[in-house]
């Protein structure tokens, strides 16, 4: 692991480093170029802004130097192979850590000690070669005042020789205008090694010179020609050599200083600040341009001895002297002000020193804390994108490297300006690395994707659709019936979709009375009032005309009866349907009864696309939900019309956006699993077999209970003693009761609830009670111990409250329900 990631680091910290040794050398190939300088002070000048680059190269070599070795290893299945043979990723991590903490130390140090001895001598070095005066090239056709104290021109010149024709020469010495010109017709220059003389040979020329010194009296001019046939003019050069200081001159500079000089200086600017607070206290205070000026000081070093005078008009003799006064005033607050401003000003110089004191201390700590915490960052990139090299993993990895930089500049420039502390102006970079190398890490230990597609593109349709229903709003026509199908009308409502109709079963007369009864679906419709329709049958051409008329773009079904196909086909986003169980797995019409019957310990609610036969459409949604031991079916009806609004809730969302996958139901069953249906619930599946095992009873009353209910009947026994043979107790309608038994004065008993009795033991059908507390009717295996009942036009109570108006209760015997106790249980089937 250190070899992998030691030899890219110093690799890519070299390649770093010398790209941005490129952008320094471009910053100041101005200063460098047409100096004449020696390829050694340029190497020397490119090495200390190499040790400047330091601080940027090493982070970004940590980043990318630890993604390209992960990454690497991910491409060639060397962490899976790892991770396989039970080594986790923090154990491989772990020697790159202690690289990383090792390159963080080694950061710090570099700040510290190596980049300020480096800002010092490359700041001399620009001084020095600042002074240096450029290379001597004197154009053609042109004057040339490059040489100090000459202005020349020249006509032409050989390039293979050097030599030039056509020269003049102004001497400028003397200061006193152009009073001395030679003029030649050829000539070469060339100087010295040590770049401190001029040799300028020529051929051919006169020397013109005037005196120029005129007199009171005498104002003639003389002019001295002399003809030469070669002449030789040496010129002393002053800064054309490059000269390298003895001693470095910027030390006292911030950028110039380690930690142990910047505490001394900032102790030293601090002692300044103090020094001027009070000296800007004391003239302030000691001015006398207002009367009442120890107001001014809140502090209370001096607390005033006079309160300021209320406002009073009385105080003015007269107009003018209150005009006098204000201006007074006026005047005496602008000098304020004005003394204000300059004091501002004076304290800005050693304030702002002090911010940028305080900003490069945090400063050396920031920087090496950010080559581990990027560390942090290009790991976990390569793990999880398992790709080496310069690709995508580089990009996101610069990407973060660019945040990161913005950041920390943009808090540097913050602090510097004394906007922010210099703590959270360095280190606010700092507090944004944090949370995302830990979220990578968590997700590359865990072998979790950075970035979800498929979840992104739901994003994307999930906002596609909120876009377009801001125009038009899905149409959305709702079937049901019973308690169940409220719940998730009610959530399609509350949730602001567009139900433009119900439909619903027509009324029916029921009870005693036949007091015609409306369904659960259409007084929830009423009260809202929405659009109702309730067709005797399906198929009747004037049903189907008006259900076309609401122009629905999608129907919802939710314990409503089997569609005809010229229903369920005709909106344009297709009819879906919710079934209260984990399809395909009891498909029917009571799927909760069947699962609590069948002792199931999970079901759930499932929303599938309505085809020709029932229940058998491709499943879009499924949602489980967990049965308790002590669960009836109302109460996962409870449960399920709960999730299963939620499931009808997202299931629209997905057809809208055209975000969900149909899958086939066979894709759910698992092997040789076999099917269980969920018939219709019949009067002999009521009637309670106390053949049967206590548990499959427990559960059928479960399954049964609040509604319809299973039910037992108590026969009186014929005379007291007699002991029923509970094998042939099993006709309802009493027609051959066994011997002992009165088959006329049965006593019918609904069952809500009940316990299991493993301790109670007698023949099946027996009456166990003591006549106060508890009422159990023996099983084969046990007993079940009733809890709540209703007798036959009576009310649901207790089994303290039977037992209180039932005398007598173990001289009855429990009839048995049907002969097979495996009508209790729904009957495994393969799938068609």
């Amino acid at each position: 692991m250190l070899k992998s990631f030691v030899g890219p680091f110093f690799a890519i910290l070299g390649i770093v480093t010398f790209i941005l040794v490129m952008q320094f050398l471009w910053l100041y190939i101005d200063e460098l170029v047409g100096k004449g300088l020696d390829f050694k002070v340029i190497l020397e000048f490119l090495m200390w802004g190499s040790c400047q680059t330091l601080p940027m190269a090493i982070p970004l070599a940590t980043l990318l130097s630890s993604m390209m070795t992960l990454g690497d290893m991910g491409e060639k299945f060397e962490l899976t192979a790892m991770k396989a043979s039970g080594i986790s990723l923090a154990r491989v991590l772990l020697p790159m850590i202690i690289v990383g903490v090792l390159i963080s130390i080694g950061a710090f140090f570099v700040g510290d000690r190596l980049v300020p001895y480096s800002i010092n001598q490359i700041y001399t070095m620009r001084d020095d070669i600042g002074r240096t005066k450029s290379e001597i090239k004197i154009p053609t056709g042109t004057f040339y005042d490059g040489i100090e104290g000459y202005i020349l021109r020249v006509e032409r010149r050989d390039k293979k020789t050097g030599m030039m024709y056509n020269i003049q020469v102004y001497d400028h010495t003397g200061g006193r205008g152009n009073t001395s010109l030679t003029v030649a017709d050829s000539g070469i220059i060339r100087m010295s090694k040590a770049k401190d003389y001029l040799t300028f040979q020529m051929f051919d020329g006169v020397n013109y010179r005037e005196e120029n010194r005129r007199k009171y009296r005498d104002t003639s001019l003389a002019l001295q020609r002399i003809q030469f046939h070669s002449q030789e003019m040496v010129i002393e050069l002053e800064n054309y050599a490059y000269k390298q200081s003895d001693s470095a001159r910027y030390g006292e500079q911030v950028r110039s200083m380690n930690l142990k000089s910047l505490h001394h200086g900032q102790d030293s600017l601090m002692g300044l600040v103090r020094r001027g607070t009070l000296k800007h206290v004391t003239e302030f205070t000691s001015q006398s341009y207002l009367n009442y000026r120890d107001q001014l000081d809140t502090a209370w070093r001096t607390k005033a001895t006079t309160c300021l005078p209320g406002p009073s008009e009385d105080r003015w003799k007269s107009k003018s002297e209150k005009k006098r006064g204000l201006e007074n005033a006026a005047i005496a607050a602008r000098q304020y002000e004005s003394l204000s401003r300059g004091q501002t000003m004076e304290a800005y110089d050693y304030t702002h020193l002090i911010y940028r004191t305080d900003v490069e201390i945090w400063k050396k700590y920031a920087q090496a804390l950010a080559c581990l915490l990027l560390f942090f960052i290009g790991a976990p990139v390569g793990a999880i994108l398992k790709k080496g090299g310069l690709g995508a993993p580089a990009v996101i990895s610069m990407l973060f490297f660019v945040l990161y930089w913005v950041i920390d500049i943009t808090g540097e420039r913050l602090a510097n300006n004394g906007a922010t502390t210099a703590f959270i102006g360095k280190f606010v970079s700092a507090f944004i690395l944090a949370p995302i190398g830990a979220f990578l890490t968590v997700k590359a230990v865990q072998d979790a994707s950075l970035f979800n597609l498929d979840g992104g593109r739901i994003w994307f349709r999930k906002i596609k659709s909120k876009f377009f229903r801001m125009f038009r709003k899905t149409r959305i026509v709702y079937m049901g019936t019973p308690e169940f199908s409220v719940g998730p009308l009610d959530a399609l409502i509350n949730k602001g979709f567009k139900v433009v109709g119900v439909v619903t079963v027509p009324d029916k007369p029921s009870g005693r009375g036949l007091k015609m009864n409306e369904s659960a679906v259409k007084k929830y419709a009423v009260e809202k009032g929405l659009p109702l329709l309730q067709p005797e049958k399906l198929r009747d051409e004037q049903f189907l005309h008006d259900l076309a008329a609401w122009k629905a773009d999608l129907f919802v079904v939710v314990g409503f009866r089997m569609l005809p196909e010229v229903v369920w086909t005709m909106p344009r986003l297709g009819t879906f349907n919710l079934h209260a169980a984990l399809l395909p797995q009891y498909r029917g019409a009571a799927p909760i009864n069947w699962a609590v019957i069948n002792g199931e310990n999970i079901t759930g609610v499932t929303t599938f696309m309505i085809d020709k036969k029932i229940d058998t459409g491709g499943i879009i949604l499924r949602t489980e939900c967990h049965i308790e031991p002590t669960d009836t079916a109302g109460d996962v009806h409870d449960k399920l019309m709960e999730l299963g609004s939620q499931l009808v809730l997202e299931t629209v969302e997905g057809l809208i956006q055209k975000n969900v996958e149909l899958r086939v139901q066979r894709s759910f069953i698992q092997g040789s699993e076999l099917l269980k249906p969920a018939p219709k619930l019949t009067r002999e599946l009521q009637h309670i077999d106390w053949n049967d095992t206590t548990r499959h009873i427990y559960n059928l009353i479960r399954g049964l209970s609040p509604f319809p209910c299973a039910f037992t009947e108590l026969l009186p026994l014929a005379s007291e003693g007699d002991t029923p043979s509970g094998a042939s107790l099993r006709d309802p309608v009493r027609a051959n009761a066994p011997e002992g038994v009165s088959p006329s004065a049965a006593v019918q008993l609904k069952i809500y609830f009940g316990e299991m009795r493993t301790d109670l033991h007698a023949t099946p059908g027996t009456v166990l009670s003591d006549g106060k507390t508890y009422l159990a009717i023996a099983t084969q295996d046990g007993a079940i111990a009733i809890k709540d009942l209703q007798l036959a036009g009576k009310k649901r109570m207790d089994v303290k409250s039977f037992l209180l108006g039932f005398r007598n209760p173990t001289s009855y015997v429990a009839t048995q329900g049907t002969s097979k106790a495996e009508m209790a249980k729904a009957q495994p089937v393969e799938d068609e």
